[in-house]
């Protein structure tokens, strides 16, 4: 199948996602081993009675740090953290759950971003203010837990075995004001600092560079452990896996394309740090 349409977004009032109910009764059965009261665990772990609640009735998803608290109390033989990645990725937006999986798997992942800073090198603060702009608008829990699990993908820029990141971002994602001046300009700091990682290069298409293959939209190629190569486009919420060799090939070309009409990396480096001092 070339092309797999992705799931119904989410408007922040759909069913709890199954894996939180699932580590809430795995949660609840070591307590149970353990002789402890919710009110028990919750002191032991340093949360509320009410968050461990929560929590094992599925209501909310656990931490890092709860996971690694209640695997030392409870004694879970690592079960618990096991599943922790798997309760992250489904906070995340349910049109993008399928393609973050997938993301997980990947030794090579190249994009092209022409109106926004990209979600794996987003800051805290500008995460917040894209969610906080939603239309419709998210619930403010909704909200936190997209910014958690957008932060949580972070992790693919260190991860090891190392992942080759290549990022094409539009000058237009630099100049537009999102947010505050102070959380535009630690956003392109933060870029500057991002693009000396050994195993990332961020390069930006001018606006005025005139006709690119960028110009039909957004777009991410990917390869995978086993070395697959995979496309993804997302617009408005929607979104697209694509798996067909031809049409994968097609992207490739195209983003090969983009990388020798935008700034190389050194003159990326110094627009940004332009951008940023210009606010």
């Amino acid at each position: 199948m070339a092309a797999r349409q992705q799931k119904k977004p989410s408007n922040g009032n759909d069913d709890k996602p199954a894996i939180w109910a699932g580590y809430g009764k795995l949660v609840r059965l070591f307590r149970d081993k353990a002789g402890l009261t919710q009110q028990a665990l919750a002191e032991a772990v340093g949360y509320s009675y009410e968050q461990v609640a929560s929590i094992e009735q599925g209501r909310r998803p656990a931490k890092a740090a709860f996971t690694e608290a209640a695997e030392r109390v409870l004694g879970a033989g690592g079960v618990l953290a096991t599943l922790q990645d798997e309760v992250e990725r489904a906070k995340l937006p349910t049109f993008f759950q399928d393609f973050a999986l997938i993301e997980t798997e990947a030794v090579s992942r190249f994009s092209y971003d022409p109106l926004l800073v990209p979600g794996l090198l987003q800051t805290e603060a500008y995460a917040r203010e894209l969610f906080a702009g939603h239309c419709p608008q998210l619930g403010e829990e909704t909200a936190e837990q997209h910014v958690e699990a957008r932060l949580n993908r972070q992790k693919l820029l260190t991860r090891t075995p190392v992942v080759e990141l290549s990022f094409v971002i539009g000058e237009a994602a630099l100049r537009n004001p999102l947010g505050s001046v102070d959380v535009m300009r630690e956003q392109l700091r933060s870029l500057v600092r991002q693009g000396k990682l050994r195993n990332v290069e961020i390069q930006v298409m001018p606006t005025v560079r005139g006709f690119h293959p960028g110009l039909n939209g957004p777009m991410v190629v990917l390869e995978t452990l086993e070395h697959r190569q995979v496309g993804y486009i997302e617009s408005q919420e929607t979104s697209v896996v694509i798996t067909d060799p031809a049409r994968v090939s097609a992207f490739g070309l195209r983003y090969g394309k983009l990388r020798s009409q935008a700034l190389n990396v050194e003159e990326s480096a110094r627009l940004i740090e332009n951008a940023a001092g210009e606010l």
